[in-house]
């Protein structure tokens, strides 16, 4: 997380920051002199010594629009967050449209060179656009002639604006231990650094305070987690489930590991994991299926120890899913290197496997090895992309009740995601109002990548659901059969169309006193009546297919319910006619009178 100092431009370095000020990246004015490199970028960059433009000083600092991209991994990710946090603080807005922006912040990413391209193209449609530019992230702090990032980590109550309100990606340490010839990350995330057990601790307790449903724990490596403190990650995974509320409303997610620092700590991980608070979930990076290229790669660690770490966590965490990664064409892999990886990946037939081809990274000792041709690296690529999507790993489980946390909107706009605590993706049509919470559906379709799920019941936080409080020697494994605790809902018949195309009638648990919103500025009566009325009519369609469904289960509702606002209507209406008939009746009085 050091490129948060990025940020910093002049003045005083805070503290907790991890470089000096003089390294940090700012907005710097276009130079004259075309040969002059901007500062701490690589030379490779040069082109980009003409991509900031004079900064208009005369605008009122804190008031100008901002626009992001973040590049990378969830570690990036937070970092973007941090920044947008402590730059919305001194008055900075926000925009997703870089065109109305008056500077780009581009927070990059080291680890393959598409991101790196992808970078310096966006970086030269903002020098074609004259707008101020920032570059953040792993590129410009791998290219330092630093052999190591010292100082202490940025703290973890700096403001923060998430992405995602209802996920917190927690990182838990920066660097690694690691020496892999193809990774470029160390040069600019340094040696390992670990936040205390208390920090994390505290952040967690804030983080749920906040209303965060899922809490992400990244690193470079999160095995490797507290070697240099002392103490180690089942010791910072259970004092941080003590933490998680027990009706099971925020979910812990575990990030990526390598094999070697989990070795030693697999059963106390398979026990947090089997935790109904925390996803049976885990990224476990193989890279090859070849003891061979995993020695060219120094990853320190064997094929064999990698089939115990899966062997053994499968078989201890029932319902467990591990991701993995593939690197395609690794200088010196041969056919028989690539074919144990095919052979490997046939073998568990996980459910996500990231496939890369092997990009050499410049100063990394990969990028000097003798290199296998391209056109045999795009091959194997394809082969082993064939042979991953020929899986089915969620066919069987229709008709299956699973619990979900739903935390965002699907890119179709019309279904909600959740997971399911093996962190499979569950799509389910229901209101925005259910982000955020968790809930029981019905397996309806599988497909390749995710399934489709028929809502249930909705578990809010501080309902009658809870989950069982675990105890350290019995873990509760099977959330939807020992761990719910929940009241008969209250249902309504609901048409929703599938992603198929069929319609079918879905049982959703619906309240049915949601309060109606006030509008106080209103200085018309009747206006204020009719909007009040508009603003219900959701609340009357939610009454109606309530009234329906009890009408398909036999049961019946004596009487007539009239809310305030039809009362208040209906009161109007009365009295304008009253008054009408009252003003006929004056007007017929004095016609007579005169006659």
């Amino acid at each position: 997380m050091e490129d948060i100092e990025d940020l910093l431009a002049a003045g005083g370095s805070p503290p907790g920051f991890r470089l000096p000020l003089t390294a940090a990246i700012g907005v710097n004015p276009k130079h004259k002199k075309k040969n002059k490199t901007i500062n701490s970028l690589p030379k490779s960059t040069s082109f980009l010594q003409d991509s900031v433009n004079s900064y208009d000083t005369t605008k009122i600092p804190g008031t100008e629009t901002i626009y992001m991209k973040t590049f990378g991994c969830s570690h990036n990710q937070s970092d973007s967050e941090y920044m947008a946090g402590q730059l919305s603080a001194f008055g900075y807005n926000f925009s997703d449209n870089p065109d109305e922006a008056d500077l780009w912040l581009i927070n990059t990413c080291t680890v393959k060179s598409p991101s790196q391209s992808a970078m310096e193209t966006l970086i030269a449609k903002c020098r074609n656009g004259n707008k101020p530019l920032v570059v953040a992230g792993c590129v410009p702090q791998g290219s330092r002639d630093l052999k190591e990032l010292e100082g202490t980590l940025p703290a973890l109550d700096l403001p923060k604006v998430r992405k995602n309100k209802f996920v917190e990606i927690l990182p838990i340490n920066v660097g690694c231990l690691g020496a892999c010839t193809y990774c470029k990350t160390k040069h600019a995330r340094g040696h390992l650094g670990s936040y205390t057990v208390e920090s994390l601790v505290g952040r967690v307790r804030n983080v749920i305070a906040d209303g965060v449903r899922e809490i992400w724990l990244s690193s470079e490596d999160t095995g490797a987690y507290g070697r240099d403190l002392g103490v180690n990650l089942p010791i910072l995974l259970n004092a941080l489930v003590a933490e998680l509320p027990s009706d099971g409303s925020t979910m812990l997610r575990i990030g990526m590991t390598n094999p070697p620092y989990i070795l030693e700590h697999l059963k106390e991980i398979a026990e947090v994991l089997r935790h109904p608070c925390v996803y049976s979930f885990l990224h476990v990076p193989v890279q090859s299926g070849s003891d061979t290229i995993l020695s060219t790669m120094n990853r320190e660690y064997t094929v064999g120890e990698f089939r115990t770490v899966v062997g053994t966590l499968t078989e201890m965490v029932p319902g467990m899913q591990i991701a993995t990664d593939i690197i395609c064409g690794f200088p010196g892999e041969t056919d028989e290197d690539f074919e144990q990886t095919v052979n490997l990946i046939k073998e568990y037939k996980f459910a996500q496997v990231h496939i890369s081809q092997f990009y050499p990274r410049p100063g990394t000792p990969a990028a000097r090895m003798k290199k296998v041709p391209s056109t045999v690296v795009k091959k194997r690529s394809r082969e082993l992309t064939s042979v991953f999507e020929s899986f089915t790993p969620y066919v069987g489980m229709e008709g299956k009740v699973e619990r979900i946390w739903i935390t965002e909107i699907a890119t179709d706009g019309t279904h909600l995601v959740g997971h399911t605590k093996g962190y499979i993706q569950v799509l389910v049509v229901g209101p925005e109002s259910m982000l955020g919470t968790s809930a029981i559906v019905k397996i309806t379709t599988v497909g390749r990548w995710s399934v489709f799920g028929e809502v249930i019941e909705i578990l809010n936080r501080g309902s009658a659901s809870s989950l069982c409080q675990v105890d350290k020697d019995s873990p509760c494994s099977n959330l939807s059969e020992t761990c719910v605790c929940s009241k008969e809902p209250e249902p309504c018949a609901c048409e929703m169309t599938s992603s198929c195309g069929h319609t079918e009638e879905k049982i959703v648990s619906v309240p049915r006193n949601d309060p109606i919103p006030s509008e106080h500025s209103s200085q018309n009566l009747i206006g204020w009546l009719l909007r009040k009325r508009k603003n219900s009519s959701h609340k009357k369609m939610e009454n109606e297919t309530t009234l329906e469904y009890d009408k398909k289960l036999g049961t019946s509702h004596h009487g007539c319910s009239w809310g305030p606002v039809d009362k208040a209507l209906f009161g109007g209406i009365f009295v304008s006619l009253l008054t009408i008939i009252a003003l006929f009746l004056y007007l017929g009085s004095r016609s007579l009178s005169s006659k």
